[in-house]
């Protein structure tokens, strides 16, 4: 508990910081809740909008629905009016950047480092010629 209190003082970008967490008690209003389960506020007199996430701070693991609201695109919240959701989209992933599910090019050296031979049509350029 002592830790977590701690983190929560001194940690700001693992968890919302007491400042934040103070501020949205007195002046913000919970307007709902993502599937992730970051909390969404907007101030009392409704100039404001922020999120309170459930984890650690990141801002990709915010839907796009949820940004658009955020940003001020689109005044209806996603519990107001659900986006019908086409049948290629598909599931809303935070960034996997530094996860297992990274991306890595076939040339990368987490994938053995060896790039594909060159088809001859590339001839590399040297000073002097």
């Amino acid at each position: 508990m002592f830790v977590s209190m701690v983190r929560r003082i001194f940690g700001w970008w693992h968890v919302g910081s007491i400042g934040t967490l103070i501020h949205t008690f007195f002046k913000g209003v919970k307007i709902g809740e993502d599937s992730q389960g970051n909390k969404y506020y907007v101030s009392k007199n409704g100039d404001r909008r922020w999120v309170i996430y459930s984890g650690e701070i990141e801002a990709s693991r915010i839907q796009p629905e949820w940004h658009a609201w955020l940003h001020k695109i689109i005044d209806e919240t996603p519990l107001e009016k659900p986006r019908t959701i086409k049948s290629w989209e598909k599931e809303h992933l935070p960034n996997q950047t530094g996860t297992v599910n990274a991306y890595s090019p076939s040339g990368a050296l987490s994938e053995g480092g060896n790039r594909k031979a060159t088809t001859g049509d590339y001839e590399a350029w040297t000073p002097g010629n």
